[in-house]
Formats: structure tokens, sequence, C-alpha cells
């Protein structure tokens, strides 16, 4: 997989998040998926390292954490609330029965990003959809906020927005009239 541009990004703070990405049942199979969906990723190390190397250039560090078991994945939100800024989480197989681990993001109370390789909300046969068509995912009605269809790019947009919102206090802060 290339690596990211040389873009730049202008941070309104020099502060170093600590982003944790979640990936969910089913990532694991990543290279063997639908290349009409997946694209030419190789695995799911190669996701998190392309994801980790965006990162680092984005002044952030980021921590990757995978499972296709939903109670370790409640695990690791459960011990990592306290040490990180937000979460990306792309939920996979628990996008519509994942309710348990919603309720852990949501509890923690940092900003979370819900993100697909595919746009789950096209009808089958849709550009950059699922095979089986739409599905309605338990995350997205308590995400801060939500990046699909865009394959790994997917992955790099909702990392962007969720540092620069997390730069800015009057998004996900303090708001300009608490003082």
């Amino acid at each position: 997989m290339q690596s990211a541009s040389t873009a730049t990004i202008e941070r309104e703070t020099a502060r170093r998040h600590r982003i944790a990405v979640i990936d969910g049942p089913n990532m694991s199979n990543l290279g063997a998926r639908s290349k009409k969906v997946y694209g030419k990723i190789g695995s799911l190390d190669e996701l998190k390292a392309y994801v980790a190397g965006f990162g680092t250039r984005l002044g952030v560090d980021v921590e990757a954490f995978s499972s296709n078991h939903q109670g370790d994945i409640l695990e690791f939100i459960h011990e990592s609330a306290e040490r990180v800024d937000g979460y990306i989480i792309n939920p996979a197989g628990l996008t519509t029965v994942g309710e348990g681990v919603r309720h852990a993001l949501e509890d923690t109370g940092r900003p979370v990003i819900e993100v697909h390789f595919a746009n789950i909300s096209a009808g089958a046969g849709g550009a950059r959809g699922l095979g089986g068509g739409s599905i309605r995912s338990s995350f997205t009605h308590t995400a801060t906020g939500m990046c699909m269809g865009m394959r790994q790019y997917s992955y790099i947009g909702a990392l962007t927005a969720l540092v620069l919102a997390l730069d800015d206090e009057g998004f996900l802060g303090k708001s300009e009239n608490e003082g």
C-alpha cells in the first residue's frame, strides 16, 4: 500500500492527541474481501500501518485495536477511556447488532467517528455500496460523525476531522459563551 501524500493540514494547536481506532468482526479478513468494496488493501495490519502513518504526519498518536469478539472490544473501550481523546470505529460485523459497544463508547464521553469502507446506505449494486444493499447502523445515532464509502480513505477523513474537531474547543469542548 502506498503512503499518503505530503498534504499539510493546519491545526489550531500542537497538542498530540491519542486516537483509538477500533476494527470489529470480519475486518481481520480484509485482504480476502470484495475488491469492489474494499479495494486493493492487503490486510488489516496494512490498514493499521496506513492510518498510524497518517496520524504521525498529522501529529497524533493512533492506537489500533481489532477483534472478532464483541467482549474484547468492550474491554478495550473500558480500559482505554481515560487515556484516549477520541475513537474511530468500524463496527463491521457489529454494525447492526453492537448495542453494547455503542453504549460503551457513548459512556466514555469521548467523540466517536463511525467509519465504513462501503457506503452502507447505498442500495444493492450502488456505487461503493454493499452487495446485499443498504443496512442501518445502530452506532450512527450517537456518533459524533461518520465517514463511509471511501474504502481506507474513510479512516483518513475521519482521523483528520476528529483531530481538527478536538483542536477546536468550540466544536467539542467549551462553547465560546461558557468562558
